[in-house]
């Protein structure tokens, strides 16, 4: 399959929004398991939010009552709405897909096979 392809970041001031797109085609590759990971420069990647086509959500604790992450009508595109946005979350942020991932492994990396290139969001004080 082809990866996925992010777009949507940007430079916003903290307290701001931004709405991240993920192309995933999900639904056409029977890729089950989708998520979002960040990286900034310096850190490891981590899980942000992880959505199943059978509609479970697990989110980090850094970003609950902030993010949300959803797919589109047509099932090709997960979504991630940030508000209230923070300097700590500035990052490049990945979109990741799987055929299927345990519960417990939905924000851990290694669990994914498909990535995008990453968008990049910057979150100014």
């Amino acid at each position: 399959q082809v990866p996925p392809v992010e777009s949507g970041g940007g430079s916003v001031q903290a307290g701001g929004s931004l709405k991240l797109s993920c192309l995933t085609q999900a639904y056409k590759y029977d890729d089950n398991c989708l998520a979002w990971f960040r990286q900034a420069p310096g850190k490891e990647r981590e899980g942000v939010a992880s959505f199943a086509l059978n509609g479970r959500t697990i989110y980090a604790d850094s970003v609950k009552g902030r993010f949300t992450v959803s797919q589109d009508n047509g099932k090709n595109t997960l979504l991630l709405r940030m508000d209230n946005l923070k300097p700590e979350d500035s990052a490049m942020y990945y979109c990741a897909a799987d055929a299927w991932v345990p519960f417990s492994a939905r924000l851990r990396q290694t669990a994914y096979m498909y990535w995008g290139q990453g968008t990049q969001v910057t979150v100014s004080s």
